[in-house]
């Protein structure tokens, strides 16, 4: 991996990012058609939900339709649509902010260069959007923290959705702290693709909701959800499951949320095969 010179970073925030957002250069309106927002797809006039029997939606990485993913008015705009939850990705800078980032360097979505870890919050707040829906919008859009990411769930409907993507397990205990001091430990979800980090957060509250990350539903990673507690959720991918898999899951009791289903005909046959929470990242009820 590069390591970008942290002078040179400090150069593009100041320098090159401004003028990248300066409306009167013609290459900014080129990005611009790139990231334009559009509408999220409702299925309430589709007849799939029966009276009394709904599906679940999770908006993956908040509402990417009409804010970058990952950011305070994707989430806000979640919670404005009513969706069961939202999922955020969580990193750790070097000074040991958590902080939502899906990759672990900052280079698609910013302006700037190299891993999130080897800058401290103050830079990274700093740090300017090139890309994601309506970015140019927002005129103080930038990297939040887990903590300014809770805050947005609370007193609402919406529930908090976490995933780690840090590889660590002693400062995990600051997750569990964060969405303590919220108030939102019945509400939040924390998932991993990671088992032990799953077993970590346990230890440490088992009181919070926990789903394990697995591509496709095997009878294996079943045994391994239900090794932690028999309340544990997988959360599956859904181009890599059939009716088979789906069944086996459906079969064996264990709750399940498959990632990322996005057109309103996939939602229908999974709503038929008994399937009632999905992720997603354009479909709304």
């Amino acid at each position: 991996m590069i390591t970008v010179n942290a002078k040179y970073n400090k150069f593009i925030t100041n320098v090159l990012a401004p003028i990248f957002k300066c409306k009167f250069l013609p290459f900014v309106h080129v990005v611009k058609l790139f990231n334009l927002p559009s509408e999220v797809v409702s299925i309430s006039d589709k007849g799939i939900e029966k009276p009394g029997d709904p599906i679940y939606f999770t908006a993956h990485r908040g509402v990417t339709s009409v804010a970058p993913e990952n950011t305070i008015p994707a989430y806000e705009e979640a919670v404005r649509l009513g969706y069961y939850s939202a999922e955020c990705d969580i990193q750790r800078t070097k000074d040991g902010v958590w902080v939502l980032l899906h990759n672990d360097t900052v280079d698609k979505w910013f302006c700037e260069y190299g891993p999130i870890k080897d800058v401290t919050y103050a830079e990274a707040s700093k740090y300017s959007f090139k890309g994601g829906s309506n970015f140019w919008a927002y005129d103080d859009l930038r990297i939040p923290t887990l903590d300014e990411f809770l805050d947005v769930f609370v007193g609402t409907n919406t529930r908090p959705q976490i995933e780690i993507k840090a590889e660590t397990y002693d400062t995990l205990h600051e997750v569990v702290e964060a969405v303590e001091k919220k108030g939102l430990v019945e509400s939040s979800i924390v998932i991993s693709f990671d088992l032990q980090q799953l077993r970590e957060i346990y230890k440490l509250n088992d009181k919070i909701e926990l789903w394990y990350l697995v591509d496709r539903i095997t009878e294996e990673n079943i045994a391994e959800a239900r090794s932690i507690s028999d309340k544990v959720w997988l959360s599956a991918n859904f181009d890599k499951n059939d009716r088979r898999s789906v069944q086996l899951a459906l079969d064996s009791g264990i709750d399940v949320s498959y990632w990322t289903v996005n057109t309103v005909e996939d939602a229908k046959m999974m709503y038929d095969l008994g399937v009632r929470y999905l992720e997603t990242d354009i479909l709304t009820k």
